[in-house]
């Protein structure tokens, strides 16, 4: 996608914005429907150092990149205790959520394709997360979205999400089923502030006895992975877990987490199956500088809402880190420190801003570009 269309998009965006960030529907059989949709457009400035971030099999050496991130729609029913979601993403063209959510008096039972229960980013809003580009360890680990049977329960204090999985409901997407399961407890609750703790475990099997591990350098738009273990062959399961922490007061959020994961190899003819272990970990901080507070809900921070006539501003820092270097393994290490700008405006609009400063090494070769994105959000 050109400038111009960037430019096109957010004239329609700017003329749409006093829009509802819900369109309601109907009500039919006792089902309140609601329509609900994302659109992201982004673009990625490359300073490059070793490799061409965005020239991979196209040879056009190109410092820049455009294009549409998500289209996503979705069709939602809310009933007394039966919720259903129908969610497709036009751009990856993939199925997101499709399932239905029985809520009983002790739990809730989700059944069909949702997020797994693991990484405390991945299952927050997308259209609220507080960068552009995942962490890596996000990118890493975070199954996201499977076909599967869930249960959780949501108290005030303290929650749990535990989950049976198989493949993505998308052909020719991501396989291997598995088991998850996250808790999360607030032990300090004030009406200004909060902490929260969160603790999740996975285990799946891999998809025809390989695994890969792969990131890219803090650019959802760039072609190349500068930290990468390779295709790993005679693998059986990958076993993981992940820390997570959040605290909030007033209008200043810190959150972290840790994932790691241990893919278990077996030996083959001429092939020795030493397991093979990685990490990566991120802290960021968030301040929203109009002074809006944040909410929560289901064990993930959400953004209060606001009335302020100049829209919700924030400026966020993080960093993050992986290791994917584990005995004969070389996949490398990086470290990424992102500096963000965001501005909503109203209930549908929003501008990011991110610079990104990349360290890595792999193998002993070092690449250390950076990358300036930016991001036209509209939803609804």
């Amino acid at each position: 996608m050109k400038i111009k269309q960037l430019t096109a998009m957010l004239a329609a965006v700017l003329a749409t914005s006093a829009a509802r960030a819900e369109i309601s529907l109907t009500e039919v059989g006792g089902f309140k429907l609601g329509l609900e949709g994302l659109l992201q457009a982004d673009g990625n400035w490359f300073d490059n150092d070793r490799v061409d971030l965005n020239g991979a099999g196209s040879g056009n050496g190109d410092d820049s990149e455009f294009g549409v991130r998500r289209a996503e729609v979705a069709l939602k029913a809310k009933g007394e205790r039966l919720d259903w979601v129908l969610a497709y993403d036009f751009e990856a063209e993939k199925w997101l959520d499709a399932n239905f959510k029985w809520k009983l008096d002790f739990a809730a039972i989700t059944i069909g394709q949702y997020k797994q229960p693991m990484g405390l980013e991945e299952l927050s809003s997308t259209k609220y997360n507080d960068f552009i580009s995942k962490s890596l360890a996000t990118n890493l680990f975070a199954p996201s979205r499977r076909l599967g049977v869930g249960l959780s329960r949501d108290y005030a204090d303290w929650g749990y999400q535990l989950s049976a999985f198989s493949r993505e409901l998308t052909r020719d997407r991501a396989r291997g089923s598995g088991f998850a399961g996250r808790a999360y407890w607030r032990p300090l609750i004030s009406e200004q502030a909060y902490l929260h703790l969160g603790l999740s475990a996975i285990s799946r099997d891999t998809d025809a006895d390989t695994e890969r591990l792969r990131a890219r350098p803090g650019a959802d738009l760039a072609t190349v992975r500068l930290i990468d273990s390779g295709t790993l062959t005679n693998t059986d399961a990958l076993n993981g877990y992940g820390l997570e922490g959040l605290w909030v007061q007033g209008p200043w959020k810190l959150q972290t987490e840790f994932l790691s994961g241990t893919i278990d190899r077996y030996d083959a003819p001429g092939v020795e199956g030493a397991d093979y272990d990685a990490d990566a970990w991120y802290v960021s901080g968030v301040w929203n500088i109009t002074g809006e507070g944040w909410g929560y809900k289901a064990g993930t921070p959400t953004p209060s809402t606001h009335d302020n006539a100049l829209g919700v501003w924030q400026v966020g820092l993080r960093y993050d880190a992986a290791d994917l270097d584990d005995g004969a393994v070389r996949g490398g290490d990086a470290e990424h420190v992102t500096l963000g700008v965001n501005w909503y405006w109203r209930k549908n609009f929003r501008l990011s801003l991110n610079y990104v400063d990349v360290q890595s090494d792999r193998r002993g070769v070092s690449d250390d570009p950076s990358i300036t994105e930016a991001r036209i959000q509209l939803y609804w």
